[in-house]
Formats: structure tokens, C-alpha cells, sequence
């Protein structure tokens, strides 16, 4: 009898400029790096030009990577509430193609991202990209926002019961 495939997880940190991804796998208590990446939009395009390009790039990732499910980061409300809202923008697109694809999302707050990654919900950027390059075993730091993706997919792909025989 085959071995059960592990869930594979697309880890999201929306924004409307840059927009990390990352996707991992779990076997076992091991994570397994698949893939990372930043879509850029141009900083001075208007915001539903930079969504629909962010979109496009989202877009062609799902359909490339084809993940079992996909995790979100909810946006941080507490310095910015406009900042915060102009996310809500990027998170939106990134649930609707989501959802399009037939994927099911799962939205975590950044604190528990933190939590789970490094073991504190008050860790700084720095200490999350050093901890995901350690957990997935990369040769550098990846980009702060593909850190941050990878981060939300460790923490999905940790939430998950182990794939049985």
C-alpha cells in the first residue's frame, strides 16, 4: 500500500507592491522547501493595475505549484489601520484565485507565524527569515517577503496530522 502524498502548502504574504509566496511540504517533523518567490508591482501603477498584476503572477503560481491548500497571513491592523485596509485589497485577490482554483485557504495573524517559526509572536522580520532558512534547510535568506510567506506555510503545514501509510 503507497505511502499517503503530503499536503503540499502555498504560503501567502499579501501586499500591494510585493507579494511573497512560498510552498513547503511536511514529512514526518521535517519541512521540505519547494519553492519561493516575490511578484512585483510597479510602485507608481495605480492600485487595481498593481492588483491585476500581482494577480497574474498569483495566478500562473497556483497553477504551477498546484498546492493542496493555501495559507494566508491576516493583515496587521495596529500601526496602520489605512495600510491595513489597502492589503485587505492584495489578500482579497489572493482568496478569490484561491478560491477559483478550488484550493482551501487558511488565514493566520502574524503573531502566531511568528509563534510557530520562531517561537516568540514578538519576532522581528530578521528572526523569521534565520529560522526558515534553518527549518528548510536553505543555503541563504530568502527575500523578507518570501520569508515571510514561507513562514505562514511552516505554520499550516505544522497544524496538519502527519500523512498515514
Amino acid at each position: 500500500m503507497a505511502a499517503t502524498p503530503p499536503p503540499i502548502v502555498l504560503g501567502i504574504d499579501p501586499g500591494t507592491h510585493r507579494l511573497g509566496w512560498g510552498v513547503v511540504f511536511r514529512r514526518g517533523s521535517k519541512y521540505h522547501h519547494v519553492a519561493h518567490g516575490v511578484l512585483r508591482a510597479p510602485a507608481r501603477a495605480e492600485l487595481p493595475e498593481r492588483l491585476r498584476i500581482l494577480g497574474d503572477g498569483l495566478e500562473r503560481v497556483i497553477a504551477d505549484v498546484d498546492p493542496t491548500v493555501v495559507a494566508i497571513e491576516q493583515a496587521f491592523v495596529h500601526l496602520d489601520p489605512h495600510a491595513a485596509l489597502v492589503i485587505g485589497h492584495a489578500r482579497g485577490v489572493a482568496m478569490f484565485l484561491t478560491a477559483r482554483a478550488g484550493k482551501t485557504v487558511f488565514e493566520y495573524p502574524p503573531t502566531v507565524v511568528k509563534r510557530a517559526v520562531v517561537g516568540t509572536g514578538r519576532a522581528d522580520k530578521a528572526q523569521v527569515a534565520a529560522m526558515i532558512r534553518s527549518i528548510l534547510g536553505l543555503d541563504a535568506l530568502p527575500p523578507e517577503d518570501a520569508a515571510d510567506a514561507l513562514g505562514v506555510a511552516v505554520c499550516h503545514a505544522g497544524s496538519l496530522p502527519l500523512p498515514t501509510r
